[in-house]
């Protein structure tokens, strides 16, 4: 069974930093795209930055600057470094991973996510 584990979330001033890390563990054969997204209250969630296993990256325009996503392709492991943190970013945020893995019929390719952490930026 495959989990996303995110960690490094929590209270933070405005034009503070934080950390976000999202492990991946189980049967994964192969990690293609990584990313995180985030949900406020009352919002919908929306893509924050993405990764692809190569190296690639693409951002949200309002944390572009800000926000810097990497990975750790030997550790199945994505990572946020959030700088200059506004209130705005405040959110719930979300690993996502989509990779290879094995079920009873064999190698099959899915879409998992994190159960979330919240980021709280006060003013």
């Amino acid at each position: 069974q495959v989990q996303l584990v995110e960690s490094g979330g929590g209270l933070v001033q405005a034009g503070g930093s934080l950390r976000l890390s999202c492990a991946a563990s189980g049967i994964i054969y192969e990690i293609n795209t990584m990313g995180w997204y985030r949900q406020a209250p009352g919002k919908q969630r929306e893509l924050v930055a993405t990764i692809t296993s190569g190296g690639s990256t693409n951002y949200k325009d309002s944390v572009k600057g800000r926000f810097t996503i990497s990975r750790d392709n030997a550790k199945n492991t994505v990572y946020l470094q959030m700088n200059s943190l506004k209130p705005e970013d405040t959110a719930v945020y979300y690993c996502n991973a989509d990779l290879m893995t094995e079920r009873r019929i064999g190698r099959v390719r899915d879409n998992y996510w994190g159960q979330g952490t919240q980021v709280t930026v006060s003013p």
